[in-house]
């Protein structure tokens, strides 16, 4: 029985739960007593006490069951007698995972006929859109087999127990259903605990991501020291195969730090005046038929793939940057196709739409008796809009730009096809940089062996873009709050 038939009837139990339980407190209810919950409430305190554990169990048991199977396959995976035991059993083990997912798809007749050797497994698997690659060995195939028989029976047990589960919680909800049963105060204590689950799993996630970064930063400045790294002004990691004992590199962040920072400058320098006059221009000027086409074209551009964009950087933008420097110098070019400048202007027309729209719905949201008590005292228009609305929508303003600038920081497709990938230190913004996250991209990719400081400082950059996003939002946050004292 699949995962998602169980949770449909689980949820199923809780809707009839919910019905019996509302019909049953309107049928207590004579009203000699003061009821303390409507009827309603009763009904969701036995759809809850229903669903909620049943559901709780179903993930807890597939996380607990996946995790006891993965450990039973490892166990039955040969031993090795070399120095990358837990490597290859890693291999070995995603193997088997894909052998037995293959399993799945085969008739009871071909799994009855199984093949014995990878092979012959092979080819059957490949007919059945299973892609495995040519390092099976044959004594994987038994080890699927009972990987696919123990998740068999572990979903098994799961459904019973989760349905038997559902049944005993709508037992025990609709025995509790009384006139003065606090069923409000249940439900809405339920309902505070799953929104605090909920901020702490936010919490979590970024606990983890940071944490999942920062030990492996540690172990890459093991290697390298914060010094060379933070302030070096080459970059040249020397990238070396998988096993092999290559140079050392050198690793500094100077470099990818400038072209981060000033390929976001200069596409926030084309974006945020483009797009606030726009916002301006449509919350205070347009009228209602011109607003209703001009917002949502340009929020056409917010669904652009980033990758389009850098096409249209290679094809177009950079060669016309190109050409014109050579007709304005006479002949010889001084602006590259790839180029700060060309990512910039690209990157800032991706922008345009995120500080547009989010501009133009805080710039809206001021109260209108803003605007008539300023025209009231004799302001034209644009001091009204300069005076008073920009500066009380000036906290959202701050926030969205903010946004904008953590999105130019963050672009990875642009500024690879607009900017290159050379690790360049200058201020001509004719010339070709590259950013952090480019080279984050470019270090985890390859045969590279993970353990190795060509791989790790991709950690090390990803940390830093964080405290720097970090930083930005502390600052934001201090102008949000400074200025939201004054104008509210």
């Amino acid at each position: 029985m699949s995962s998602m038939l169980v949770i449909v009837i689980v949820v199923a139990i809780g809707i009839v739960g919910f019905f019996l339980g509302r019909q049953r407190a309107v049928s207590k209810d004579d009203r000699s007593v003061k009821a303390h919950s409507l009827p309603h409430y009763h009904g969701w305190w036995v759809f809850l006490v229903s669903v909620l554990p049943a559901i709780i169990f179903i993930m807890v048991w597939a996380i607990g069951s996946g995790f006891y199977i993965e450990r039973q396959a490892v166990n039955s995976l040969p031993v090795h007698n070399s120095e990358s035991v837990i490597a290859s059993q890693s291999l070995e083990l995603g193997m088997v995972s894909g052998i037995a997912r293959g399993l799945d798809k085969l008739t009871d007749q071909e799994r009855a006929n199984l093949p014995t050797t990878f092979s012959e497994l092979r080819p059957l698997l490949s007919s059945k859109g299973v892609a495995l690659a040519t390092e099976g060995q044959d004594f994987m195939i038994p080890v699927a087999v009972q990987w696919n028989k123990s998740t068999a029976r572990a979903h098994n047990i799961g459904a019973v127990v989760a349905i038997v589960l559902a049944l005993a919680g709508a037992v025990f909800g609709l025995s509790g259903v009384n006139v003065r049963t606090r069923a409000r105060n249940n439900v809405e204590r339920i309902i505070l605990w799953g929104l605090l689950a909920a901020s702490t799993i936010a919490i979590l996630t970024t606990v983890g991501i940071v944490l999942s970064m920062l030990f492996q930063t540690i172990t890459f400045f093991q290697s390298v020291t914060p010094s060379s790294f933070f302030f070096g002004t080459v970059w040249d990691p020397r990238f070396s195969a998988a096993g092999g004992n290559g140079a050392q590199g050198q690793f500094g962040l100077i470099p990818l730090l400038a072209g981060t920072l000033y390929i976001a400058l200069v596409a926030m320098l084309f974006a945020v005046p483009v797009g606030l006059f726009a916002a301006i221009y449509m919350a205070e000027y347009a009228s209602r038929s011109v607003r209703s086409v001009v917002k949502p074209l340009l929020e056409v551009l917010a669904g652009i793939p980033t990758i389009v964009y850098g096409f249209f950087a290679l094809v177009t933008v950079g060669p016309f940057l190109r050409d014109l420097s050579a007709a304005i110098s006479g002949g010889y070019p001084f602006i590259m196709a790839q180029s700060v400048l060309t990512a910039g202007i690209v990157m800032g027309v991706m922008l345009i739409p995120f500080v547009s729209s989010l501009s133009d719905d805080i710039i809206t949201a001021v109260p209108r008796s803003l605007r008539d008590g300023s025209l009231g005292l004799g302001s034209t228009k644009s001091e009204t809009v300069r005076r008073v609305v920009l500066p009380a929508a000036l906290p959202g303003i701050v926030g969205a730009l903010l946004l904008t600038a953590s999105r130019a920081i963050g672009e990875t497709m642009i500024v690879v096809l607009a900017a290159g990938v050379a690790a360049n230190l200058n201020i001509n913004p004719f010339d070709a940089m590259t950013t952090i996250t480019v080279k984050i991209v470019n270090q985890l990719t390859g045969d590279l062996e993970f353990n190795s400081p060509q791989t790790l400082v991709a950690f090390a950059l990803g940390l830093t873009l964080f405290f720097i996003t970090l930083a930005m939002n502390i600052f934001a946050l201090y102008i949000v709050r400074k200025y939201r004292e004054q104008y509210e």
